[in-house]
């Protein structure tokens, strides 16, 4: 367990603490008994049929879901009948018949019925006409295991609070290191060196960041504070010899080495030295070098005191290196911890919105040069407007590059989109299998790109991964994940000084990372999802595999849904094959008449079949399920190129196809799309100016261009009951534009 966080002792009794300490212990005989799944008397995955996993778009599994619900509540009321069944009742049948009881359940019935009707307003995420932001339909055990975990109120922030629910997250936790790669070894690392993987649920993705961030620039830190202690402390007098592994490969003592080899130190090296030290000097126990440390961490100093006392010798801010095309939560986070937005240094994308390795690299010899600290750089695996995935090996080979010159820093994959896909990877060898039954199901599970699945299967390499269930993993909100490959660095954000018990149960999940209360409800949903829903081929990856060839699907639809004498063009932001290869125009339209023909009017089987137009196929679309095409007007004299007027058109179609809190026409709204805009600021003018161009557009530094999104989590809009629904999107889609392009000429 690392020390180098500042303490927070608990408020609580000796007494108090006993307890803990007794619940802790028998969470532990109880974990080495029997597995966790036999605990709870749960199966794993008892179905492979997606027509089980969800509600339907129009409630089709209305009476399944009412059956568990129903369930849920006469459970949750036996148990209150069943603890200490002597105990007196309070609403008895006399109170129930009095004025006043029957006057506040009218009153509960009428409110309820306002919000029900008020409800109704919502996004209708469920239908196939959702092609919006990252939500769908959630899956029916991520609902059911929700609402019965509510009724009982779990607080995960301590497990005495939430005896079942801190066992299902920490079972969630193993279940989504397994599913991104990082493997979980049968020994603990405590006892053999053995390094083992370790997550958690958040509220949210940008939590998780934040976390991460904290993490990495406490891991930055650390050497510096530990060195100061050993000079200092006459408790840590016999620890003075202690030596580290150099990036050269030498090793030296710490208290020998300047400030700037101590801020570049691998980091499973650094999360070492606290055991190694626990190992070598048996009277220095855990609580006896956190409390020498203390004085030193920059947890407990804060910023100002930490550099003018230790960071005299390297003056320059710390640096975080994340794709122009980052979630908004990263600047945030850095100003949050006093990084300063500023610090985040954006590094623009190609023309596939992935982060451009010769920027990083010339951001990272700034950094050597100047000699400021890096703290981490981040991959986006799978960004929210194009779903783009990062050079997740290209990082990696540029960090093993930059070790060379004396820099290290932490790898963050922030795949809180992307993180599910990885189950397209996953192969289940226990897949349950249905005898005598034939598959009616004729939407096919198609694999990432070989680009994509090669960062994927790098996944393991990197230091810590969000992900997050309530997107690609299809549960309630909130239920974000945090990934650490190395489960010491968690202790590098405890406030409370955690137990060590072996075999790896720890008293309380709750003393990582930055919340305090939080629903175990979101475990319980998480975690009964994935008993139903492996998180494998056979499970999230049918899911999303269908989910990918059906946006492929749309996306061949939109970029072929103009025709030569229309008002209008669409022009996708990812590149058709031909456009990536430099093709001319003639071979570019040459390969939009032949999408048109081999796969928009073609049914799934009859796509299948034709070996030429799946192979084309693969290579359609983004890197994951969200598309960004753009639309522009044809005029007497050819396109228009005046970007604002295109803007206008763009921004016309999104609000004809969109939700807002002014609005109550839910009902009424045929599609719902989602909008951004790319800037020079957030993607670099190479990019903007290679997308104007294949608009017909011209652009200032200042312009950005307007585009629209569509998010498709879909897996069954190409096969419902009535085949393909994209023709009906499509129709609607293009009434929608032809209409704006109306209006805009009145004006």
């Amino acid at each position: 367990m690392l020390s180098n966080r500042h303490q927070v002792r608990d408020k609580m009794s000796p007494q108090k603490h006993s307890v803990r300490q007794l619940f802790a212990k028998k969470l532990e005989e109880h974990t080495q008994k029997q597995p966790l799944d036999k605990r709870l008397h749960l199966e794993g995955p008892g179905t492979t049929a997606l027509s089980a996993w969800f509600l339907g778009p129009k409630g089709e599994n209305e009476s399944l879901l009412k059956e568990m619900l129903a369930e849920a509540v006469r459970i949750h009321c036996g148990d209150r009948r069943a603890y200490f069944p002597e105990d007196p009742i309070y609403i008895t049948d006399e109170r129930k018949q009095s004025r006043e009881h029957k006057a506040s359940v009218a009153a509960l019935r009428k409110h309820f019925k306002k919000l029900l009707k008020a409800l109704r307003g919502s996004t209708p995420f469920w239908s196939p006409r959702w092609q919006s932001h990252m939500n769908w339909d959630l899956t029916l055990p991520g609902i059911a295991g929700y609402v019965a975990a509510m009724l009982y109120n779990p607080n995960n922030v301590a497990a005495e609070a939430s005896p079942v629910t801190t066992l299902l997250e920490m079972q969630v936790g193993d279940d989504l290191c397994k599913m991104l790669g990082y493997p979980i070894p049968s020994t603990d690392e405590g006892e053999t060196g053995t390094i083992r993987p370790w997550g958690h649920i958040t509220c949210d993705g940008s939590v998780a960041n934040l976390e991460a961030m904290w993490a990495s620039r406490n891991l930055k830190y650390y050497p510096i504070s530990l060195s100061q202690a050993l000079k200092n402390e006459p408790s840590l007098a016999a620890v003075r010899e202690l030596t580290v592994p150099l990036l050269d490969g030498r090793e030296a003592r710490l208290i020998d080495l300047d400030l700037w080899t101590q801020l570049n130190l691998k980091g499973d090296d650094v999360l070492a030295l606290t055991t190694r030290i626990r190992r070598a000097y048996s009277k220095i126990d855990s609580e006896t070098l956190s409390n020498a440390l203390d004085g030193y961490t920059l947890q407990s100093l804060g910023w100002k005191d930490f550099a003018d006392q230790y960071l005299q010798a390297v003056p320059r801010a710390p640096r975080i290196m994340a794709p122009s095309t980052m979630h908004y939560s990263w600047p945030k986070n850095a100003a949050i911890l006093g990084i300063g937005k500023k610090n985040v240094i954006p590094i623009h994308v190609d023309l596939d919105a992935r982060m451009r390795m010769d920027l990083l690299r010339e951001a990272l010899q700034k950094c050597v040069d100047e000699k400021s600290p890096v703290i981490m750089t981040v991959c986006v695996i799978g960004s929210t407007e194009e779903s783009a995935v990062d050079p997740v090996i290209d990082v990696l080979a540029i960090r093993e590059e930059f070790r060379g010159k004396g820099l290290e820093f932490s790898i963050h994959c922030d795949a809180a989109w992307g993180g599910y896909f990885a189950s397209l990877l996953r192969v289940d060898s226990q897949a349950p299998t249905v005898a005598g039954c034939e598959s009616v199901d004729y939407t096919p599970s198609i694999a990432m790109s070989d680009y994509v699945n090669s960062q994927y299967k790098a996944l393991p390499q990197s230091d810590s991964i969000t992900v997050d269930p309530h997107k690609a993993g299809y549960t309630a909100y909130p239920s974000g994940a945090l990934c650490y490959r190395n489960s010491a660095t968690r202790n590098l954000v405890s406030f409370t000084a955690p137990y060590v018990y072996h075999g790896g149960v720890d008293p309380t999940v709750g003393v990582y990372g930055v919340e305090g209360s939080k629903p175990g409800a979101a475990a319980a949903g998480v975690f009964l999802s994935h008993r139903v829903v492996p998180t494998t081929q056979e499970g999230y990856g049918k899911v999303l595999g269908k989910s990918l060839f059906n946006s492929k699907r749309l996306y061949s639809a939109v970029v072929t849904m103009a025709e030569d004498n229309d008002p209008f063009v669409v022009v996708p932001f990812q590149r058709l094959p031909a456009e990536r290869e430099n093709g001319s125009p003639a071979e570019i339209k040459a390969q939009l008449e032949f999408i048109r023909k081999a796969i928009v009017f073609k049914s799934n089987k009859e796509l299948l079949a034709d070996r030429a137009a799946m192979e084309l196929f693969k290579q359609l679309g983004s890197d994951q399920i969200i598309i960004a095409y753009a639309f522009n007007l044809r005029t007497k004299n050819g396109l228009n190129d005046d970007v604002n007027l295109a803007n206008k058109l763009n921004d016309g179609i999104f609000e004809r196809l969109s939700l807002s809190p002014d609005r109550d026409d839910v009902y009424e709204t045929p599609m719902i799309l989602a909008s951004s805009a790319f800037s020079t600021a957030s993607y670099g003018q190479d990019f903007v100016d290679a997308f104007a161009r294949r608009l017909g557009v011209k652009v200032g530094p200042q312009d950005s261009i307007s585009a629209l999104l569509s998010t498709t989590m879909n897996p069954w809009m190409t096969d419902t009951a009535e085949g393909n629904f994209i023709p009906t999107l499509i129709k609607v889609l293009r009434a929608t534009v032809l209409t704006v392009i109306t209006e805009l000429n009145r004006k």
